[in-house]
């Protein structure tokens, strides 16, 4: 089985594919690019970064596993179970593994991995059929900004044109070159409220991603093999929160976000059997299911609550205030 073959269809659809046991790797979407230097145009792209803390399994990669190979869903965990095995001892004794398609990671005397993303693949499905290609350079004409200096070195002879009145009419040179002063001015002032522009875009693109990143990749604990099958009543599954007072601040102490409905449904009927007062938040920005331990109006309640959930149940709990 070539594991990274399905990892890397995946990463064609997904921002997060998790590798049970060895880490994930997520994708980022970039603009298109112009490199000055060499004057060529990049198309939007998706670039690659792996995490090698991320190592719970969602079941996305073992789900497609199965389908594609059309074995069992314990068989294919096993499979890429074995395959991580194989990649670790690459990397213990070669300190290096290319997997096609996707990079090559290679471990430090720190015992840390560095991964190196491919660039010959374009996981951006909108991109499709674009490529890099070079422009021929635009050549413009600079304009000198010590005119004067330069007039008083280089020598030059003005035909003493003479008004009807026969007087000269030296000032149109003066006023020439302000007008060159004032405009090369705007130009500059123009170019530098773009330069703010850009960088402000670029701060908030890289909190849009990191927010986003943060809901897709911390809660996937949940495995078709940690919990059984169960028969569940719709109405059991809906959410168990108290009536909220227009006005009143609620407080959710998050227990996960899962892709796959049946998942949420079937944390949500274990958390219940623990004893929590467990729920069904909805869904969140980018489409996961989110389940909560459970639901309280008193802010200091649910701080205690989350100490104690943290410290006996998952570290990864979190708590969400709303009004």
């Amino acid at each position: 089985m070539v594991l990274e073959h399905y990892i890397s269809d995946l990463l064609y659809r997904y921002n997060c594919v998790v590798v049970p046991g060895f880490g994930a790797f997520l994708t980022q979407k970039n603009s298109a690019k112009l490199n000055v230097v060499t004057n060529t145009f990049s198309a939007p792209n998706k670039s690659i970064v792996f995490n090698r803390q991320l190592v719970s399994n969602d079941g996305l990669l073992v789900s497609y596993v199965s389908n594609a190979e059309k074995v069992s869903y314990e068989t294919a965990l096993v499979e890429i179970e074995n395959q991580v095995k194989i990649w670790q001892e690459a990397l213990i004794q070669e300190t290096s593994l290319h997997l096609k398609n996707i990079g090559s990671l290679t471990r430090n005397n720190e015992d840390k991995i560095l991964f190196q993303p491919a660039n010959e693949t374009n996981y951006l499905t909108s991109s499709f059929g674009l490529s890099n290609f070079n422009s021929i350079p635009v050549l413009r004409e600079e304009l000198k900004e010590e005119i004067v200096e330069i007039e008083e070195k280089i020598p030059f002879v003005i035909s003493p044109e003479r008004r009807e009145s026969g007087r000269f009419r030296p000032y149109l040179k003066y006023a020439a070159i302000l007008m060159l002063a004032f405009s090369t001015g705007i130009t500059g002032y123009r170019a530098y409220q773009q330069q703010r522009t850009n960088e402000q875009v670029a701060r908030q693109d890289a909190q849009e991603y990191v927010n986003k990143q943060i809901q897709e990749a911390t809660f996937f604990d949940l495995s078709p093999l940690e919990l059984p099958t169960v028969t569940i009543d719709a109405s059991s599954t809906s959410t168990t929160q108290p009536t909220v007072n227009e006005g009143e601040e609620m407080h959710y102490i998050v227990a996960g976000a899962f892709r796959v409905k049946g998942n949420a449904d079937r944390k949500i009927e274990q958390l219940k059997s623990l004893g929590f007062n467990a729920g069904y938040y909805g869904t969140n920005a980018y489409g996961l299911h989110m389940v909560t331990f459970d639901s309280f109006t008193n802010a200091n309640d649910a701080l205690k609550a989350l100490r104690e959930i943290k410290l006996t149940q998952s570290k990864d709990a979190w708590l969400l205030s709303e009004k």
